[in-house]
């Protein structure tokens, strides 16, 4: 952000302008300004699928109390999040645009330097989680190839007949045993004891264990979520592009003499989303509590569910309003690219506050769900498929409106996504991701329904074993003799 700030106020790294017309920029101010952009992608590739695995490893899960505040700590994560987007949206891009770009770039540089220091005064204080494994990754390679390898073994009748430590091994290394599950059963052949493969001391050891199974398992079974939740993450993708689009159609005035910006109906995602968090938190999770029994009100997967749903109710609306806009445009006879269509912006205002609340669901559960049902070590691993899934999703956008234009175009034809939205078929096109959501949303029950979550024992004591299994947003625990 200090190279951004100095880009965009010293002279020499800007530019020349004079009278409203500025020079091409020289080489060395180009290299300079995407080499900042370029560190800063840098530094929030380390920061952002690892900051909020570092706040939630900050509660034990061993305290009743601690794992009670841990249930509702990604949703006020996600808050603060959105309330720094706010200010940005509301603040600073009214100081870029009206009192220099410098300004603007150096107010989040100096608030950065800030939190850099109350984040480093807090390190003495900070609860470290150990790593237990030299490189946890290593199993995700290591299982399949065992599997393969024993492709040709009979699986146990028992499962219990797998290899696997004795707990005293995981109590003394403070690992967690994870406990066997009937999916993805092929890989279960990485942890066959075969008689033929013998150690130097006559026994029999295979090369993985069930717990290092059960690790991979939940990789694959997080993946096939991960794939069910791109086609959200597009829809989430017009807020910033056809959404936006389509309000430079509108007519955007407050009063006479004011117009508001067509991107600042996206504030109101961020809006809908901060007044949702507390009302899911304090009121929904209790009420669902009652009723489930589960600490968390609803599974990880119901919450997704829900989330889900609601997008597409969202995209619907959003495709009734634009069937809505071409009408109007058809009795008005509105064809140029700059002209305004009588019709309200804030007739959009539906579907984003809709995407807000959908996203206290989908996206906040995403990034618990992926981090809740990651393999011990492996939590970073988890935020990873929550991060990479939106920027797969973005691009996903991407290729959909590139490929649909240039195919619906073809032969001359009007184009579904055309440079003057007045002249062209939008309303196809939300109906096309309209059809592509519910289909994802079946594939989603399909996944979800298979989807088994990860059962593990936390802690030993005087015989008796407690088990904790993740039933999405539940936990239940057990006690076995």
């Amino acid at each position: 952000m200090i190279l951004l700030t100095m880009a965009a106020s010293f002279k020499s790294m800007r530019p020349t302008c004079a009278n409203g017309v500025c020079n091409k920029a020289s080489t060395s101010q180009i290299a300079f300004f995407y080499t900042s952009l370029y560190i800063i992608a840098l530094g929030a590739g380390g920061t952002k699928p690892n900051i909020s695995t570092f706040g939630a490893d900050q509660f034990d899960d061993f305290d009743p109390h601690e794992k009670t505040l841990k249930a509702s700590f990604f949703n006020w994560w996600m808050f603060s999040s959105f309330i720094g987007a706010l200010c940005a949206t509301l603040g600073l891009v009214y100081i870029q645009e009206n009192l220099g770009w410098g300004l603007g770039y150096g107010i989040p540089a100096v608030g950065l330097l800030f939190s850099l220091f109350i984040f480093y005064l807090g390190t003495p204080i900070y609860r470290h989680k150990v790593r237990k494994t030299k490189s946890p990754a290593r199993d995700l390679i290591r299982v399949p190839v065992a599997a393969f390898r024993n492709r040709k073994l009979q699986l146990p009748d028992d499962p219990s007949e797998l290899h696997e430590f004795e707990m005293k091994d995981y109590t003394s290394s403070g690992k967690r045993q994870v406990h066997h599950t009937s999916v993805f059963r092929f890989l279960d052949k990485a942890a066959i004891k075969d008689a033929n493969r013998a150690t130097g001391s006559g026994t029999t050891k295979p090369p993985c264990t069930v717990t290092q199974v059960e690790g991979t398992k939940l990789v694959m079974g997080m993946a096939l979520i991960w794939l069910v939740t791109l086609i959200p993450s597009t829809i989430w993708a017009q807020i910033n592009t056809l959404f936006v689009k389509q309000g430079t159609t509108l007519d955007r005035h407050l009063g006479p003499n004011f117009q508001i910006p067509a991107a600042s109906l996206g504030s109101f995602v961020t809006l809908s989303m901060l007044l949702s968090v507390p009302i899911y938190d304090r009121y929904f999770v209790p009420l669902m509590r009652k009723k489930t029994g589960n600490p968390r009100g609803i599974t990880l997967l119901q919450r997704l569910g829900i989330g889900f749903v609601i997008q597409v109710i969202a995209i619907a609306i959003a495709y009734a309003v634009e069937v809505r806009r071409m009408h109007v445009i058809r009795v008005q006879h509105v064809i140029g690219t700059k002209e305004v269509i009588p019709m309200s912006i804030f007739c959009l205002m539906p579907q984003y506050v809709l995407l807000g609340i959908a996203d206290v669901f989908n996206a906040i559960g995403l990034l618990e769900f992926f981090y809740d049902q990651s393999p011990e070590d492996m939590q970073s691993l988890g935020t990873t498929f929550f991060t990479s899934g939106i920027g797969v999703g973005n691009f996903l956008n991407s290729f959909l409106v590139t490929v649909v234009d240039k195919i619906t175009g073809r032969n001359g034809k009007k184009s579904w996504i055309g440079d003057n939205l007045n002249d062209c078929h939008l309303d196809y096109y939300y109906g096309f991701l309209m059809v592509i959501s519910v289909l994802n949303l079946g594939a989603f029950w399909w996944a979800s329904s298979r989807y088994v979550y990860k059962k593990e024992t936390k802690e030993v004591n005087e015989g008796c074993v407690e088990i904790m299994e993740t039933k999405g947003l539940d936990t239940t625990l057990g006690l076995q003799v």
